[in-house]
């Protein structure tokens, strides 16, 4: 009759046990995060240095990704599906030019067709500076001949741009098919071996950035390694002695990402006014652009998840060895 009331006595024990505990890990947490940050504020050029060579390590590939992003925005406005120009067989009516525009003008493959007469491209070729002596020198016959400009439809990839030059090369009217889109895919090309590359580099200097809080936190554990001795003597355990150098390392990683973030944003500065004077030389038509914010808060994050990596793989090895 009893044993039910022992056990509704014991729950609320418990719970309160339990509670208690919670309670105390909070509060260690908390001091450990103030301990930890009051400690590297006690030795200030030692944090600075290292702080400063996380930041700079960590700020390369965001400079790298800001400069091919902005390559290929620039890829993107001056060659986004890049025309094709047809030269066509001397014809002075320029009756074959209207009659394979319409032609082209019903293909799939094909979202527009510009017919450029001689005349214009002589206008064209006079604007060109240099070369207008050249034009008023000639006879009146214009030797230039009729143009077709070929705009593929928007969102062909290369093996169907190719299908369409080669179709347009075996037209009968045609003298010379010139392909401007060999150019973007090139550059496609270095783009992405630069991604890749990037990647490879955040990939290195994100170990560096490990390495370096790492060997950091193991020479601050060394220095205490008497003060660590008397703790654990005393029955505390591993993870209550570790505590405040792993979140020394997050203050680490923490403080070198957001001084990465920070260099990022300079060197966006420094390249606003060259920028802007190239985006004005081509008209406005390159709309450089700048770091995602995404990206810029998402970097102190993940270098502080580096930092915590780094003292907890250092501190198990050492307190292992303390023990």
């Amino acid at each position: 009759m009893n044993a039910p009331a022992v056990t509704e006595k014991a729950a609320p024990r418990s719970e309160r046990s339990q509670s208690r505990r919670l309670a105390g890990w909070r509060e260690h947490h908390g001091w450990s995060a103030a301990a930890s940050l009051r400690r590297l504020g006690g030795r200030p050029l030692g944090t600075l240095m290292t702080v400063a060579v996380l930041g700079l390590a960590l700020s390369l590939p965001l400079a790298f990704y800001l400069l091919l992003a902005n390559v290929q925005s620039m890829g993107n406005a001056l060659g986004q599906n890049p025309a094709i120009s047809v030269f066509l067989k001397p014809d002075p009516a320029g009756a074959q030019a209207n009659l394979l525009a319409g032609e082209l003008r019903g293909r799939t493959d094909v979202a527009a067709v510009a017919v450029k007469t001689p005349q214009q491209g002589l206008d064209e070729l006079a604007n060109l500076q240099g070369f207008s002596g050249a034009v008023h020198a000639l006879d009146d016959a214009n030797p230039l001949p009729w143009v077709l400009v070929v705009q593929p439809k928007a969102g062909l990839d290369a093996p169907a741009v190719d299908a369409l030059v080669e179709a347009l090369r075996g037209e009968r009217a045609v003298e010379l098919v010139q392909d401007s889109s060999q150019w973007r895919q090139r550059l496609d090309a270095l783009l992405g071996v630069g991604h890749r590359v990037v990647l490879v580099l955040a990939a290195l200097l994100a170990l560096a950035a490990l390495l370096v809080v790492g060997n950091t936190v193991r020479t601050d554990i060394a220095s205490r390694s008497e003060e660590i001795g008397v703790l654990m003597l005393l029955g505390a355990s591993r993870a209550f002695v570790r505590r405040p150098y792993l979140y020394a390392g997050v203050w680490y990683g923490l403080f070198g990402g957001v001084l990465a973030s920070l260099l990022a944003l300079a060197i966006e500065l420094a390249l606003a006014g060259p920028a802007a004077e190239l985006d004005r030389a081509y008209g406005g038509s390159l709309s450089l652009g700048a770091l995602p914010w995404w990206l810029l808060l998402a970097v102190p994050l993940a270098s502080a998840v580096l930092g915590w990596i780094g003292a907890r793989l250092v501190s198990a090895r050492q307190l292992r060895k303390a023990a």
